[in-house]
């Protein structure tokens, strides 16, 4: 046990360093941000308007804690005016209870507004980050990649961030909060155990015996709480994993809704589904066999806590040492302090989800980091995630303005050399230079259309605004897609409502909004029919006269619609120049 105990020490340093690692850069973070006051606007640094709401939270605490205490001792003066039957009395004090409820209310519900308003901050704050430095440098194609990645990072950066926010916030203000309830009402337990004696020895006065009482109590249930409950934090940590999971099995099943009405693959998806159900369901059972240890733990903790400080101060009630009065307000005192030590053990559930999430955010940053250093590295050698390596004997040089098919049978590594060219692909050695500042675009063989208007998906990756309506519609009447041009601020899911061809039509008109200076085309046009595609083709050849247009091509038609070929050799893998084409 003791060794355990150690051990749980140990992790805990290791715990609080990742939190601060995670909590420290919004308090000392130099952004900043816009608030308004009226009709007045302020531009003030983001790390000193959370200090000044987390100082206003830690201002209402006090306050809180003080009103606590004038309760406390209008318990005993109330209750001594029952007794007395002092009606005046009574009367003033209900007075007096109500000017002070009403003060508590207010300031509970003020602390409790700040503290969300807070988490919302911080959380945006913290979400920017993350999701900034998952999509710098391609981080989230290389975490992929590399196999660095961690599981669901969006689901890290939706759930999790909130969570780390919401629940760091709640926690420690929640022990400031009792700390200073201790501090304050330990000094009125102390005094007011004076008077008490216990029923042994002909009546023994222990000074302040009830604090030890409430002392020794939280620190049995504290150390039973942590042994009891410590398996938790490892399931937290595995369902929050496989709920995501089966999420994410759903969510690739809307995307590829057509695709899998066309298999008819209804069965075998419902077979992966119930099959990451099924872990979700046996680890919510492992939940529920630890929580349950644990609600017996705490439940008989509340339960016998009820009753323990009335056994011990009834026998100095009945020997009348103390008023009716006292020991009300005896009472509420040892409950303050019985609450305050209980913290971690009325907590423990929490702790042991927020344990989890730190551990989760701390694993999607170890693993972006690793993703960046495995994709910045340049003079090494490096095996693909793949059953085999691909050696390409690579030396091109490429003019600009040139239109050039790439051709090779399938596997000969021509996606493998746009993806080089792209700065996608960190596996191997070599060297690829493009020229400085040029403007260069991918057109992947299944376009990627992002949510939004129209207009958002034809212009990206542009900015939507950045090229007039009518230059909008221009390329798409060009393309042959001036059905769609009273639907550009239409705002949809547009990779599920444009069909295949209409996609890649998309796609070229996309390059002539964009005129790029070198254009990289992989199977671009695969799904239009042989007249659409070389009219796609002229297009850009007559309006990005100057761009360098290189395709990867399977079909002849496709290579003759380029000035020359480069041709990879299947056996040796090296690229060798084709003939002319009519291009």
């Amino acid at each position: 046990m003791i060794d355990r105990f150690l051990t749980g020490i140990a992790n805990a340093h290791g715990f609080l360093a990742k939190l601060w690692v995670l909590a420290r850069p919004y308090w000392f973070t130099h952004e900043r941000s816009t608030i308004r006051l009226g009709g007045l606007v302020f531009t003030i640094k983001e790390a000193w308007i959370g200090r000044a709401v987390l100082a206003l939270i830690i201002s209402l605490s006090v306050l809180l804690v003080y009103l606590s205490k004038l309760i406390n001792s209008w318990y005993a003066r109330f209750y001594n005016a029952m007794q007395e039957r002092n009606a005046d009395v009574f009367w003033t004090e209900l007075k007096v209870f109500a000017v002070l409820a009403t003060l508590f209310v207010i300031t509970a519900v003020y602390r409790t507004w700040l503290t969300q308003l807070l988490t919302i901050r911080w959380r945006r704050w913290l979400s920017e980050v993350y999701f900034r430095d998952w999509l710098a440098d391609r981080t989230y194609y290389h975490m992929e990649l590399t196999r660095q990645g961690a599981d669901n990072p969006e689901q890290r950066i939706e759930q999790d961030c909130f969570n780390f926010t919401k629940q760091t916030l709640s926690l420690t203000l929640e022990l400031i909060l009792q700390v200073m309830t201790l501090v304050t009402f330990a000094v009125v337990l102390w005094n007011l155990s004076s008077d008490l004696v216990l029923p042994v020895f002909g009546g023994l006065a222990v000074p302040g015996f009830l604090m030890w009482v409430a002392l020794a109590y939280a620190l049995i249930g504290s150390l039973a709480t942590y042994f009891v409950g410590r398996p938790l934090v490892r399931v937290n940590f595995m369902l929050e994993r496989y709920n995501a999971d089966f999420r994410y099995r759903m969510t690739r099943i809307r995307e590829n809704a057509e695709s899998i009405a066309l298999y008819r693959g209804e069965r075998d998806e419902g077979r992966g589904l119930e099959a990451a159900f099924a872990r979700v369901y046996g680890t919510w059972w492992a939940n529920m066999k630890y929580t349950k240890r644990l609600s017996w733990l705490t439940n008989g903790y509340r339960q016998a806590v009820v009753v323990l400080p009335i056994v011990l101060v009834a026998p100095s009630y009945f020997a009348g040492r103390i008023a009716f009065g006292v020991l009300q307000q005896t009472l509420d005192a040892f409950d303050q302090v019985q609450k305050a030590l209980s913290w971690f053990v009325e907590f423990y559930t929490q702790l042991a989800e927020w344990k989890a999430v730190v551990d989760r955010l701390t694993g999607f940053s170890e693993a972006m980091v690793a993703a960046k250093e495995a994709a910045a590295q340049t003079a090494f050698v490096a095996s693909p995630p793949l059953p085999r390596q691909l050696t390409l004997d690579v030396d091109v040089t490429v003019q600009q303005g040139e239109s050039i098919a790439l051709v090779g049978p399938s596997g000969s590594g021509k996606t493998t050399l746009f993806r080089v060219l792209a700065g996608l692909w960190p596996f191997g050695r070599g060297r690829v230079s493009l020229p400085k500042d040029a403007r260069i675009l991918f057109l992947p063989q299944k376009p990627y259309l992002p949510i939004g208007t129209l207009e958002e998906a034809l212009s990206y990756p542009d900015t939507a605004g950045l090229h007039t309506n009518e230059a909008c519609r221009e390329v798409l009447e060009a393309c042959a897609m001036e059905h769609l041009v009273p639907r550009l601020d239409e705002t949809a899911n547009w990779s599920l409502v444009l069909s295949g061809g209409e996609q890649q039509r998309l796609a070229f008109a996309r390059a002539l909004l964009y005129r790029p200076d070198w254009l990289f085309l992989d199977e671009a046009s695969s799904a239009l029919d042989a007249p659409t595609e070389r009219r796609m083709y002229e297009l850009l050849r007559q309006r990005l006269p100057g761009a360098t247009v290189i395709s990867i091509a399977h079909k002849p038609e496709v290579v003759a619609l380029h000035r020359r070929s480069v041709v990879i050799d299947p056996a040796s893998h090296r690229l060798t120049a084709g003939e002319a084409t009519a291009g």
